[in-house]
C-alpha cells in the first residue's frame, strides 16, 4: 500500500480514507475537550468567583500548555508512531476533561485547565498521520480538510456544550453541579476515540511502526535542534502564529467584543461569533487545494509567495474590523479576515512536510506551537485593562500585515528533498 494520490471525501475503504476519517474526527472531539469549558465559563465564573484578571489566566493557560505538547507530541510521532501517540493523548488527555468538576477555588481550576491545554497538541498528530497517509501532489488539500474539519469542533461545543449543561440542569440538578457533570461528556467521547484509534487506524499505509521496516525516508534520523536551525521552520511558526495564533484567540473575545461594541444579547453576539468557527467547513481546505496547484505550477516557492500574501491580506481585513462603526461592515470585515486567516492555515499546513521529509513531526510540531504561541501573545492584549478590545485589534492586524510582506523574502524551495523528486516524477 502506498499514500494515496487523490482525497475522495465520500470513500471510507482503504487504511488510508479510513485514517484520514478517524483522524479528523478526533481532532473534532477533542476540540470539545480543549475548548469544552469557554462556553461554560459565565457559570463558572459565578460558582468559583473568578475575577476578570482570574479568568484571562485562566483562558492562557489553556494555550500556553498546548505550545510544549505540541512540540513533544510532533517527536513521539516520528519515533513512536502517530497511532500510539493519538491514542496515549487521549487516554491521559480524557482526565483532567472529566476531573475538573473536583476544582472549587481559582487554583486548582487553573491546574486543571492547564492540564487541558495539552489536548491542543491533538492537531500536530491530525497533521502528521494525513501527512503520510497522502502523496505530494494532495498532501496540502489532505491536511488541510482534515485540519479544517477538526477546528469545526472548536465551534460546535460552544452550541453543544450549554445545551449538554442545560439538559443535566433538567434531570434536577443546579448551575454549579451541571457544569461539572457537562464535562465529563467530552472526557468519555475522548476515550471512545481512543479505542477507535487504536484499533482502526495504522502508522503508515504499509503498517505500524513496528511492523514494517521503516526507509530513510521515513526514518526519524535527524536531531530536534538540527530540524529546527533551517530559517523556514521559523518562517512558518512566525506565519502560523499570525494565523492560527488569531483564529484561537478570537474564538475567545469575539462574542464579547459583539455584545459589547453592539449592544446585542449573548445569544445574538454568540451566533455571530460562531460564524467566524463555522467557515472552517470549507476555507481552511481551500486553503490547502489553492497551495496544492500553486505548488504544481510554481513550486515551494510559488506556496511561499501564497502564504505571505494571504497573511498581508489578513492582517489588513483585521486592520478593517477593528475599524468598523458598524455591524455590517464589522460581520463582512470579519469573514473576508476569515476566509485569508484559514486559508492560510491551510496553505501553511502545504508547506510544512516539504521542509523536511525526514523530520515531519517534529517541524509539524514546532510549527504548530508557533501558532499557540500567537494565542498567548494575543491574549495578554485583551487581557491589558489600558488598551481596548478595537485597539487590540488594530494592533495584530498591523503585526499580521507586516510579517506577511516580510515573508515574501522567504524562499521556501530553496533546497531540492525528497519528497519534490517524487512529485516530479509523478507529474512527469
Amino acid at each position: 500500500l502506498h499514500p494515496l494520490h487523490q482525497l475522495n471525501i465520500l470513500s471510507f475503504s482503504g487504511i488510508q480514507m479510513r485514517t484520514f476519517h478517524i483522524t479528523w474526527m478526533t481532532f473534532f472531539v477533542c476540540f470539545f475537550g480543549w475548548f469544552g469549558i469557554a462556553p461554560l465559563m459565565p457559570a463558572i465564573r459565578a460558582d468559583l468567583g473568578l475575577t476578570e484578571p482570574q479568568v484571562g489566566n485562566t483562558i492562557i493557560a489553556a494555550v500556553s500548555a498546548t505550545i510544549f505538547a505540541r512540540l513533544i507530541m510532533g517527536k513521539l510521532c516520528d519515533t513512536w508512531g502517530p497511532r500510539k501517540t493519538y491514542t496515549a493523548l487521549l487516554i491521559l488527555g480524557s482526565l483532567p476533561v472529566m476531573l475538573v468538576g473536583l476544582a472549587h477555588d481559582y487554583t486548582t481550576f487553573l491546574l486543571f485547565r492547564l492540564a487541558i491545554g495539552v489536548i491542543g497538541a491533538s492537531f500536530v498528530i491530525t497533521q502528521f498521520h494525513t501527512s503520510v497517509m497522502f502523496a505530494p501532489n494532495i498532501k496540502g488539500t489532505a491536511n488541510a480538510v482534515a485540519g479544517g474539519w477538526g477546528n469545526l469542533g472548536g465551534g460546535i461545543t460552544q452550541l453543544a456544550m450549554p445545551l449538554i449543561m442545560s439538559a443535566i440542569i433538567g434531570f434536577g440538578f443546579v448551575k454549579s453541579e451541571a457544569w461539572r457533570l457537562a464535562m465529563i461528556v467530552p472526557g468519555l467521547m475522548m476515550l471512545v476515540m481512543a479505542f477507535v484509534y487504536w484499533k482502526y487506524t495504522k502508522d503508515t499505509p504499509e503498517g505500524n511502526y513496528d511492523e514494517i521496516k521503516r526507509t530513510s525516508a521515513t526514518k526519524s534520523d535527524i536531531s530536534f535542534w538540527k530540524s529546527c536551525a533551517d530559517l523556514r521552520v521559523w518562517a512558518l511558526a512566525i506565519a502560523y502564529a499570525c494565523c492560527f495564533g488569531m483564529e484561537i484567540t478570537f474564538d475567545g473575545v469575539a462574542a464579547l467584543y459583539f455584545f459589547d461594541n453592539f449592544k446585542m444579547d449573548e445569544t445574538e453576539a454568540g451566533f455571530w461569533a460562531m460564524l467566524f468557527g463555522f467557515m472552517n467547513i470549507f476555507a481552511r481546505a481551500v486553503g490547502g487545494i489553492v497551495a496544492d496547484k500553486v505548488g504544481r505550477k510554481y513550486g515551494m516557492r510559488g506556496k511561499g509567495v501564497l502564504l505571505a500574501l494571504l497573511l498581508t491580506i489578513e492582517g489588513a481585513g483585521i486592520m478593517l474590523f477593528a475599524l468598523s462603526g458598524n455591524l455590517t461592515l464589522a460581520i463582512l470585515s470579519m469573514l473576508t479576515f476569515a476566509m485569508f486567516l484559514k486559508m492560510a492555515n491551510g496553505t501553511t499546513y502545504a508547506i510544512t512536510p516539504f521542509v523536511n521529509p525526514k523530520a515531519v513531526g517534529v517541524i509539524s510540531g514546532v510549527v504548530g506551537a508557533g501558532g499557540n504561541v500567537g494565542g498567548m501573545l494575543m491574549g495578554f492584549l485583551f487581557k491589558s485593562q489600558s488598551i481596548s478590545y478595537g485597539q487590540a485589534f488594530m494592533y495584530i492586524g498591523g503585526i499580521v500585515a507586516v510579517i506577511g510582506l516580510l515573508l515574501f523574502l522567504v524562499n521556501f524551495g530553496k533546497t531540492v528533498t525528497v519528497e519534490q523528486v517524487e512529485a516530479e516524477l509523478q507529474t512527469a
